[in-house]
């Protein structure tokens, strides 16, 4: 799984060729793991500290044209 990002609490990734719906991965510095819908955010399954998750989902923010594109890019090229 490609790391896209590596943060103070935790790392961002996505697999190629994922399953839909268009998504990513949380890795918390604790071994706990997030996947994290694109659109809109939510969690789908997972569960992380507050600290990881809060700093993860600010990225994300910041990020969304990055995410939308580098999940088309391993998913639909």
């Amino acid at each position: 799984m490609p790391v896209i990002a590596r943060l103070q609490f935790c790392l961002i990734a996505m697999y190629f060729d994922d399953h839909n719906p268009p998504h990513f991965h949380v890795l918390g510095n604790d071994g706990r793991e997030a996947e994290v819908l694109i659109d809109g955010l939510a969690v789908r399954k997972g569960q992380l500290d507050r600290k990881a998750m809060k700093e993860a989902l600010a990225w994300a923010q910041e990020n969304d044209s990055f995410l939308r594109r580098t999940w088309d890019d391993f998913n639909n090229g």
